[in-house]
């Protein structure tokens, strides 16, 4: 059964916005202090749970799955801001600052699946969820091979578009979950 696929991403999306601005309110933006491959290997580990979860069958700590691909999209948000604030060093950031750059970031990775949804016919709604979580496995050794080349790609696209893959894939998860 396809479902609208825009107020569906929307939906995720405002899940993890919420969460993001409590967690905001209970921690400041300690994250600003950590560099892009650290949050890469956040993200890692995430997925890799998820994975491990996928094939063992089962877990023994009480973070769910979902809440796991919610961690991912708030982890690739962070990235993502973190790039457009490289040339600030400034570690305590108000909500009211980081909230419109949290929705310029949401905004650009959705017209990017909006896109690719265009082209590819939601081919993603075929797709099992342990191949999806594998695809955002390999854009994050694809990731941190492009950090360990400090950035430079010959003919790939940059960080940046993958951590937005990886923000829509596990969006995808997280529908493909609930419907």
């Amino acid at each position: 059964m396809k479902t609208d696929t825009s107020k569906d991403y929307s939906e995720v999306i405002a899940n993890c916005k919420e969460l993001f601005g409590k967690k905001t309110q209970d921690y400041g933006t300690a994250w600003r202090i950590l560099r892009l491959p650290s949050i890469t290997d956040q993200i890692l580990i995430k997925a890799q749970r998820i994975r491990s979860i996928q094939e063992k069958g089962q877990q023994k700590i009480e973070d769910d799955v979902i809440s796991e691909f919610l961690g991912i999209i708030n982890y690739c948000l962070i990235a993502l801001i973190q790039i457009d604030l490289e040339d600030t060093t400034e570690l305590e950031m108000s909500w009211d600052r980081i909230e419109p750059l949290y929705d310029q970031a949401v905004q650009e990775t959705k017209g990017l699946l909006q896109n690719k949804n265009h082209d590819y016919d939601e081919a993603w709604r075929d797709m099992r969820i342990s191949s999806i979580t594998d695809i955002i496995l390999m854009k994050l050794f694809r990731v941190k091979q492009i950090e360990d080349n400090e950035g430079k790609t010959l003919v790939s696209e940059g960080i940046k578009a993958n951590y937005q893959d990886m923000i829509n894939y596990a969006v995808f998860c997280l529908i493909k979950l609930t419907e």
